[in-house]
């Protein structure tokens, strides 16, 4: 990972697996506002962990929620 980081040209010690991660699941968020996906995606059972990566903020996790059906 660290020589794919430095062959981009950025610094290795501000990137690892688990950011890599969550920029995924970020960018699949933004597109799709859907955090039960994610959710399932990162393996979380508690919706509060997942927001929690993702830094939403709180009314945003519950208004996207609430606006998609299960």
């Amino acid at each position: 990972m660290r020589d794919w980081v430095l062959s981009t040209g950025l610094e290795p010690s501000a990137y690892g697996t688990h950011s890599m991660r969550r920029t995924k699941v970020a960018q699949i968020y933004k597109k799709t506002g859907n955090l039960r996906a994610v959710q399932l995606l990162l393996g979380h059972t508690k919706m509060d962990s997942t927001v929690r990566c993702l830094g939403v903020d709180l009314d945003n996790a519950l208004s996207l929620s609430e606006g998609i059906d299960l």
